[in-house]
């Protein structure tokens, strides 16, 4: 399996740049498998394919204010994305522009507080009063939305069931999601379980090896509650589906499922061969091409089945991406 099999071509007008002020009234199309069949919805019909004792699992991490602005003493910009916390102080961090120097400090329009480059990756900061390093960031909007985070990104790039802060994106899955139309499924006899894995980097490092089997993701912590743990026993009983909303929910039932680890770190990288143990239907959003999600997607759904799916959606101008429609694959 090659990274150029996983590909296709997406014209750039069709990259969602701004959310829907109604969330689920984004589009929905529906991927039958077994019928090989396409429909297109609204997404708040998606409650016309949920079954009663079906399961939805939903991650409810929180995406921080981890993308920082600032610049060198020398007046330069520079840009920061906090990764993950080592400590007090000090971070992982993606920066830019890369040409920074290790020992350079950075200064940001505040009361005081600076960063300095201690490695390519790594930045300290003058304060270890974590809420107030994250008081200099915004929203982290993907490099694809070609503007800078608004007021309204605080809340539309996060799940209204966000609960615990700790990703850097945003599971996109569960964006379409209002308070209302998960009250509608619950009513509906439907149970909503949830589990918390935190998006770091791992998710979106490009692949870069040819090889797709070559490809190592990084760690993600996750964690699955006890009372998912029983929704699930309680749903495989009843033979009621799992219906898993996104890739990061996807990975971590599977991460549950294979070694019986309810907390911790994953590196599970799922591709075309693997054996699906706890997942019966993904929901999930349009992915970009030779990435670690869009190959996720081809081996749940077959890669030829999926290029079918995304041309469909090309043809039928679906918005794609992060902020854009989704797709149910049962």
């Amino acid at each position: 399996m090659r990274l150029s099999d996983f590909d296709y071509s997406l014209p750039k007008e069709l990259i969602a740049q701004y959310p829907l002020k109604r969330r689920d009234l984004a589009r929905l199309l529906v991927l039958d498998r077994k019928k090989k069949s396409i429909k297109h919805c609204i997404f708040k019909e998606i409650i016309n394919y949920l079954n009663k004792d079906d399961l939805l699992i939903l991650n409810d991490t929180k995406v921080l204010p981890c993308r920082l602005k600032g610049r060198r003493l020398t007046g330069g910009k520079v840009e920061i994305l906090l990764l993950a916390q080592k400590n007090e102080a000090n971070f992982l961090a993606l920066i830019k522009p890369a040409r920074l120097k290790v020992g350079e400090e950075i200064i940001f329009d505040n009361d005081g507080i600076s960063a300095k480059i201690i490695n390519r990756n790594e930045v300290v900061f003058s304060s270890e009063d974590i809420d107030k390093i994250y008081q200099l960031g915004k929203i982290p909007l993907p490099p694809y939305i070609k503007r800078e985070p608004q007021d309204l990104d605080n809340i539309y790039y996060q799940t209204v069931y966000a609960r615990y802060e700790g990703a850097v994106a945003s599971p996109t899955a569960g964006l379409h999601f209002t308070k209302r139309l998960l009250k509608k499924i619950e009513l509906s006899g439907i149970n909503i379980g949830y589990i918390t894995l935190h998006i770091s980097y791992a998710t979106f490092r490009p692949v870069k090896v040819d090889d797709i089997t070559q490809h190592k993701m990084d760690k993600e912590y996750f964690y699955i509650p006890n009372e998912t743990i029983e929704l699930l026993k309680k749903t495989k009983l009843k033979a009621g589906r799992i219906i898993t909303v996104g890739t990061t929910s996807l990975r971590a039932l599977e991460t549950y499922a294979s070694s019986g680890q309810k907390s911790g770190y994953t590196d599970l990288f799922i591709y075309p061969g693997y054996k699906f143990k706890m997942t019966d239907c993904l929901l999930t959003n349009f992915h970009l091409p030779r990435t670690s999600l869009f190959i996720l997607v081809c081996a749940f759904a077959g890669e030829e089945l999926i290029k079918k799916a995304y041309q469909e959606a090309i043809k039928k101008r679906y918005r794609f991406y992060s902020y854009g429609d989704a797709m149910l694959i049962l």
